[in-house]
C-alpha cells in the first residue's frame, strides 16, 4: 500500500467516523450548523439519517479507496453526507481516484 492510499483511507475513515458521530447528535437533538455550513447541502428533510448512512458507507469502503469503484462511491458519498465529515471523505476519494490513475500497470 503507497502513502498516498494511504492517506486516502485514513481521511475517508475519519471523514466516515466524523460523519456518524455528528449524525447521530444531530439526530437526538444537538444543533452542529457550524460543522454543516463547511460543505453541506439541504436535499433532504432527512439530513442526519442521510449523514449516519453515507458514513456507514464511508467507513466500510475506506479500507478500499484505492480502487476506481470504491473512489468514485467515496467522492459521491462525501457529497451526498456534507459537513467536515463529507469534506474528509471526498478528500480521500479524491488521493484514491489519483492513485488509481496514476498506478503502473
Amino acid at each position: 500500500m503507497s502513502e498516498i492510499s494511504r492517506i486516502a483511507y485514513v481521511l475517508a475513515l475519519l471523514g466516515g467516523i466524523l460523519l456518524v458521530i455528528l449524525g447521530l447528535l444531530s439526530f437526538i437533538g444537538y444543533s452542529f450548523e457550524n460543522f454543516r455550513s463547511v460543505f453541506h447541502w439541504r436535499f433532504f428533510a432527512y439530513g442526519d439519517i442521510i449523514a449516519i448512512i453515507c458514513g456507514v458507507i464511508a467507513v466500510i469502503g475506506a479500507k478500499s479507496a484505492d480502487t476506481l469503484v470504491w473512489a468514485i462511491v467515496l467522492i459521491v458519498v462525501g457529497i451526498i453526507g456534507g459537513g467536515l465529515g463529507g469534506l474528509l471523505v471526498v478528500l480521500g476519494g479524491l488521493l484514491g481516484l489519483i492513485v488509481v490513475v496514476t498506478k503502473k500497470r
